[in-house]
């Protein structure tokens, strides 16, 4: 998909030399700078990066849950003493 975006002189003209310097396209440097702004504000990038936080996600959570009081453990023996 191609999209349109203004520059100001100043910034265009920063924009290639950087891009010389690094032996990079301006395609390059946005993919580069989309993907940190991305990472800044946490949203995936690609699916791998999106299943990654997921599992730390609900990894998080599972620990959290057991490390509450009264949490998944002690409610098992609750119920395993009623039976008796």
């Amino acid at each position: 998909m191609r999209k349109l975006i203004e520059f100001d002189d100043d910034t265009f003209d920063k924009l290639k030399q950087l891009g010389r310097d690094r032996m990079a396209t301006l395609q390059e440097l946005a993919d580069e700078a989309f993907a940190d702004l991305f990472k800044k504000h946490g949203i995936p990038i690609d699916l791998k990066d999106a299943l990654r936080k997921s599992a730390r996600l609900q990894g998080a959570a599972s620990l959290q849950e057991a490390a509450k009081p009264g949490g998944a453990a002690p409610k098992r023996a609750r119920k395993q003493g009623r039976k008796r």
